[in-house]
């Protein structure tokens, strides 16, 4: 099974950013954690900060992957051309936030992607990736 960890803006520095609401832990340590937890999986990873460049990885991996943990960060509340691209793909996406999105400001209550993923799971920190990962050995 293929399953691709996708992140969007800022999500590179994680550890460092805003501790009080992401942590101190890098992506890169939970992220070799969780290739160590499933051995079953085969994992790729990719993040960018350009809106364009996630689209075009979603259109690449997304007809041939059984699975994408996707947190676009920012974009989720902005982003018509990822929501378009996710809609365009077979691979089924689960939306995933480090915080839980509905307790922060106003402007990040409303998710554009969410209506075309497969789910969304927020509020548990760099474990929402984990949950993400198990709904897809897990599927029903």
């Amino acid at each position: 099974m293929k399953i691709i960890i996708l992140n969007g803006p800022n999500l590179n520095l994680l550890g460092i950013r805003e501790k009080s609401i992401y942590g101190s832990s890098s992506f890169t340590n939970y992220y070799e954690n969780m290739i160590l937890r499933f051995p079953e999986i085969q994992f790729d990873f990719f993040q960018s900060n350009v809106e364009g460049e996630l689209v075009n990885y979603l259109q690449k991996v997304g007809f041939s992957a059984q699975g994408i943990v996707f947190n676009a960060g920012a974009y989720t509340h902005t982003s018509v051309a990822i929501r378009d691209a996710i809609a365009a793909i077979t691979t089924p996406v689960v939306e995933v936030h480090i915080s839980n999105i509905l307790t922060r400001e106003n402007f990040r209550h409303k998710s554009i992607i969410g209506p075309v993923c497969k789910g969304s799971i927020m509020g548990f920190g760099l474990d929402s990736y984990r949950l993400g990962v198990e709904s897809f050995l897990n599927p029903e």
